[in-house]
């Protein structure tokens, strides 16, 4: 065809976002490596380098535009149960349990009378958050294995049976009895019909099984609306004993080889998470095993549920700086009027308030895996994760898709089609402020602790004010929420306003130690000291906006 009729040249596009090492692109982060566990430096920039490839971002795709399929029957009418995925998901599992995201900071329960290394946790955390950016969906099992470690080591029988497999870093898709597995995955199933909030309203209930009638303590008869990664080996769920709500490892297998009586009625049509499975099951005489004692399931489980806690803050800060990141590198090779999108001011403040947000939330997440690295020795640190475990969540997860948002326009019409990351991100970002425990829930925990623990907020409130002398907008901030909190009548109606002053104070008491002064001044001066405002790229004109971009994702 004549030259006269070649119109499609692509130009002024910005190149693939791929190929980038997660963890060397991201300062924030390797700032907070450094300073809560340094030696396992060399190892995340092996991983950021491996989760940030272009063939990570694939799988990430094909897993999300291939969802998991429910096979409840076979062709003769035989029940199956069993849910199939795309490769790309298992191969998303495979290279997330390899580097032991699932398991490492219970590396040292394969050695009696070993300890945590120390920093486990951050180190975790810091995989964690880089493997959401590949594929935030498979993200589900491997925080939920990682978590019901807490509540099984309630029960050590049940813990020396499970905890080898657990720690396995060889991932085992297949749909086999747990003891042919090389590894296995759990789930977890609270959420009934009537409530998921108050789970003390459940309905299924645990019938005790007489001695020797059947492998497990207790039959499980009843529903789960909301089942998580129904494709695992098993489940904790809650369930009313005779005893009162109590905690069961409910298995895919039983002993004899048979499989278990969890009947899946359907997959959820989600609006993100849409690569992960989420179920709606009913037990029909499934057996379960007691885990802890009997009517004291929410404590049993709560254990499992603080630590996906920590889990949302941190992919959620992940995903947000994936946003940024792919909004950065656009406006970098996007021209708009013979310049640089990144060169126009308007575009360069909303970038660099966006660049706040996102730092804080990352130094915020990773000083709580901190806390919960040191809670066991500290009671300092223990008092950081009762209090700041729920206000964080609060904070980092309803913060994402506002920002994911804006992260999605500098893109403008690119960002909004589902060839980019972008809308994928945005689809997902919800999902971790709902799981887990929603924005009021996070609240009311928050309340709780206040009300009942004194000595808590005391710890917690001491830090942050040491932190705070010699700054008057900091300090007043913090009077401000001790002023909160003295007064009994209008505490709860402040429930998430006082969650959100610690939360941005507490943030801001951590950039003015931990990041350069362009970052911290810029984000007291927008956050804490500026004028109300809903939209980003406001307040920050006198700001060193080139210094906060760069630091944000580097050339």
């Amino acid at each position: 065809m004549p030259a006269l009729f070649s119109t499609h040249e692509v130009t002024n596009q910005s190149p693939q976002f791929a190929d980038r090492n997660l963890f060397a692109d991201d300062a924030p982060l390797q700032a907070a490596v450094s300073r809560y566990s340094p030696d396992v430096v060399a190892a995340l920039n092996e991983l950021g380098i491996s989760l940030g490839s272009r063939e990570a971002f694939e799988r990430g795709r094909l897993a999300n535009e291939h969802p998991p399929r429910l096979k409840t029957h076979d062709r003769q009418g035989r029940r199956l149960d069993i849910v199939e995925f795309h490769p790309a998901y298992h191969e998303c599992l495979a290279t997330s349990f390899a580097a032991g995201l699932h398991c490492s900071t219970w590396d040292h329960l394969a050695t009696p009378g070993a300890t945590p290394r120390p920093g486990a946790q951050v180190a975790r955390a810091a995989g964690f958050y880089m493997a959401a950016q590949m594929e935030a969906g498979h993200c589900c099992p491997i925080t939920m294995t990682h978590a019901a470690v807490s509540t099984l080591r309630l029960s050590p029988e049940l813990a020396a049976e499970w905890l080898p497999r657990i720690l396995s870093r060889t991932y085992d898709a297949s749909f086999r009895p747990a003891g042919e597995k090389a590894s296995v995955t759990f789930g977890m199933g609270m959420t009934e019909k009537q409530g998921g909030t108050d789970v003390r309203t459940n309905t299924t209930a645990a019938e005790p099984i007489a001695p020797g009638a059947g492998g497990g303590t207790h039959r499980l008869i009843g529903h789960k609306w909301f089942m998580s990664a129904p494709m695992s080996d098993a489940f904790l769920v809650l369930a009313q004993a005779p005893g009162g709500l109590s905690c069961f490892l409910v298995p895919r297998f039983l002993a004899d080889g048979a499989v278990n009586a969890l009947h899946f009625q359907r997959l959820k049509d989600k609006l993100g998470n849409r690569s992960n499975a989420s179920s709606e099951v009913e037990f029909e005489g499934a057996e379960g095993w007691l885990v802890g004692e009997e009517g004291r399931g929410v404590p049993a489980i709560i254990e499992m549920v603080t630590a996906t806690r920590l889990d949302c803050a941190v992919s959620s800060a992940g995903l947000m700086r994936l946003a940024l990141a792919n909004a950065i590198h656009h406006a970098r090779h996007r021209t708009v009027f013979q310049r640089h999108l990144v060169d126009q001011p308007l575009m360069a403040m909303v970038l660099a308030d966006i660049a706040l947000d996102v730092e804080a939330a990352i130094t915020l997440s990773f000083r709580l895996a901190h806390a919960v690295d040191e809670a066991p020795r500290d009671a300092r640190q223990r008092a950081w994760v009762r209090l700041m475990t729920p206000v964080t969540k609060l904070w980092v997860c309803k913060l994402a898709p506002a920002l994911v948002y804006e992260a999605m326009e500098c893109l403008g019409g690119n960002g909004y089609v589902e060839d980019g990351l972008l809308a994928r991100i945005y689809r997902e970002v919800p999902v971790n402020a709902i799981w887990e425990g929603s924005g009021n829930v996070m609240a009311l925990d928050m309340l709780r602790v206040v009300q009942r623990e004194p000595d808590t907020l005391a710890h917690v409130l001491d830090e942050i004010a040491a932190a705070s002398v010699g700054d008057a907008t900091l300090s007043g901030a913090c009077a401000r929420i001790r002023n909160w909190l003295s007064d009994p009548q209008s505490i709860e109606a402040r429930g998430r306003q006082i969650s959100e002053a610690l939360a941005v104070l507490a943030a801001a008491t951590l950039l003015r130690t931990c990041a350069p002064p362009a970052v911290a001044d810029a984000f007291i001066a927008t956050r804490i000291d500026g004028a109300p405002r809903q939209l980003y790229g406001q307040g920050i004109e006198g700001a060193d906006i080139r210094g906060i971009l760069d630091r944000a994702l580097p050339h």
